[in-house]
C-alpha cells in the first residue's frame, strides 16, 4: 500500500511539474515527490523530521484548512522562509483522510496558478484519498483521541460529554440515538485485545462513510458504537449493517455470519449519552441470545430483557431461575425437545401452526410435547402463572448467555 501511495504522489508531482508531500491529519508526512527545482525551508525541514513544526502548522491552519473541503491557497510567509502553496484536502464521501500540499515555484509570485492545474489530476487525487482512508485513517491519534473521548462520553464522564457537545458533527444534528454494532458470534475478538479494537473501529468507520446520519464511530475490542441523527426508518442501519458485515469479514479474515445493530430510544441532550448507550448495548446482547428478535433490533423491542437488564447482576446471575417448574423440564428432557418447543408457543402467541413450521414437525406432534410437558408438571403451561413463570425463567437462561460488551 505504502509504495502504491508514494507512486502516485510521483505521478501527481510530475504531472504537475511541482513539489508535492502528502500527511495525514496529525501532520505526519506519508510521502513526497522527488521532482522540484527549488524547495523552500519548510518543505526541506518538514520531509527531514517528517513532521509538521508548531510554527508551520498554526500558519496553515490560520487559513481554515482543518474544515475546509476545496484547496486552499497558503500564502507566502518570509518570516518562516516558506514559499505559498496549495492544500488540497483529501476527502472521501465527505470524510478527511489526509493533505495533499502543492509547492509554488520559486519564480512564481503565488501559487494561484496551481489552483487551476489540479482539475487534470482529479482522477488521481481521489485515488490517493481512497488509499488513505484504508490505510491510515483509524489509526490516526487524532481519530483515536476523539473516538477515546467519545467512549468516555458513552460511560457518562462529564468532560467528554460537555466535549463532543461542541463537536460539528454532532451539533444541531440532535435529536440522536446510539447504536450498539455486535457480531454475535466473534464478540469475544482475538487474543490481541489491541488488533481487535483496531478491526473493530475500521470496520465501522468504513462501514459509515457516506452514510449522512451516521454522525461517528468508534470502535472497542468486543463491538462498535455509532452515533446516529435519530430517525424514523431504519435503511441507513440496514446499510451500515451490511458493509459492516463485510468489512469485518474483510479485516478480520475470518467469516462473519451475524451482525446485530442494537438501537436506543432517541435523545435530546447530549448528558442522555449514557443511558442511550447502555439502551443500545442491550439491546444488541438481548438478541445475540434471541435470534427472533431480528438483527436491527431497537431497545423497546426486547421486551422482558429490559427489566433483566435493569435488575443487574454480574457474570453468573440469571443462570439458575429458581423455577421448579423449568428444573422439571429441565431434568426430563434429555432430547432437548420440551422447553424449545414450550418457549416457541409463548414467542408466537400460543399458535401450534407456527411452531409445527418452525420446527419442521406436524402439529400431532407439537401438541404430544405440550401434553407431556403439562403430565410432568401437574398445571397448564399455557396458562395464568404457570405461563408467566415458565416463561420469564427461559428468557433469564438466555440472558444469561448474553455477549459480556
Amino acid at each position: 500500500m505504502q509504495q502504491d501511495v508514494e507512486a502516485l504522489v510521483e505521478q501527481v508531482a510530475q504531472k504537475l511539474g511541482r513539489g508535492l508531500s502528502l500527511e495525514d491529519l496529525d501532520g505526519l508526512l506519508l510521502a513526497y515527490s522527488s521532482n522540484q527545482s527549488h524547495a523552500d525551508r519548510v518543505r526541506v525541514n518538514f520531509l527531514l523530521s517528517k513532521r509538521v513544526p508548531a510554527d508551520v502548522s498554526a500558519w496553515q491552519l490560520s487559513h481554515g484548512i482543518a474544515t475546509a473541503v476545496r484547496p486552499v491557497i497558503i500564502p507566502a510567509n518570509p518570516d518562516l522562509d516558506m514559499l505559498g502553496r496549495v492544500c488540497v484536502p483529501l476527502m472521501v464521501r465527505g470524510f478527511r483522510v489526509g493533505y495533499l500540499w502543492v509547492q509554488q515555484d520559486s519564480a512564481e509570485e503565488s501559487p494561484t496558478a496551481i489552483v487551476s492545474q489540479l482539475p487534470a489530476v482529479t482522477h488521481e487525487i481521489e485515488l490517493l484519498s481512497g488509499m488513505l482512508l484504508d490505510s491510515n485513517t483509524a489509526e490516526s491519534e487524532f481519530r483515536r483521541s476523539r473516538e477515546r473521548e467519545f467512549l468516555a462520553a458513552c460511560s457518562g464522564e462529564a468532560n467528554a460529554v460537555a466535549a463532543i457537545a461542541g463537536w460539528k458533527e454532532i451539533q444541531g444534528k440532535g435529536p440522536w440515538q446510539v447504536v450498539t454494532v455486535l457480531d454475535a458470534d466473534g464478540w469475544a475478538g482475538g487474543p490481541d485485545p489491541i488488533a481487535s479494537t483496531l478491526i473493530h473501529r475500521s470496520a465501522a468507520l468504513q462501514a459509515t462513510i457516506g452514510v449522512d446520519k451516521a454522525l461517528f464511530s468508534a470502535g472497542t475490542e468486543t463491538h462498535s458504537v455509532v452515533l446516529f441523527s435519530e430517525s424514523v426508518g431504519r435503511a441507513n442501519h440496514a446499510q451500515v449493517l451490511v458493509h459492516y458485515q463485510l468489512e469485518l469479514a474483510k479485516r478480520s479474515g475470518r467469516p462473519v455470519h451475524r451482525i446485530i445493530l442494537g438501537i436506543s430510544e432517541g435523545f435530546a441532550k447530549p448528558r442522555e449519552l449514557a443511558e442511550a448507550y447502555r439502551q443500545s448495548r442491550q439491546a444488541a446482547q438481548a438478541a445475540a441470545v434471541d435470534p427472533q428478535l431480528g438483527e436491527l433490533v431497537d431497545c423497546r423491542s426486547t421486551g422482558v430483557y429490559q427489566l433483566l437488564a435493569s435488575a443487574g447482576g454480574g457474570a453468573g446471575a440469571w443462570a439458575d431461575s429458581g423455577s421448579v417448574y423449568v428444573r422439571m423440564l429441565e431434568d426430563h428432557d434429555r432430547n432437548h425437545e420440551l422447553l424449545p418447543v414450550l418457549e416457541l408457543i409463548y414467542d408466537n402467541d400460543g399458535s401450534v401452526q407456527d411452531v409445527a413450521t418452525k420446527l419442521h414437525l406436524h402439529r400431532s406432534s407439537v401438541y404430544n410435547r405440550l401434553g407431556r410437558i403439562r403430565q410432568l408438571l401437574g398445571v397448564d403451561p399455557l396458562k395464568g402463572m404457570p405461563r408467566l413463570e415458565l416463561h420469564a425463567a427461559l428468557k433469564m437462561r438466555r440472558w444469561a448467555m448474553r455477549p459480556r460488551i
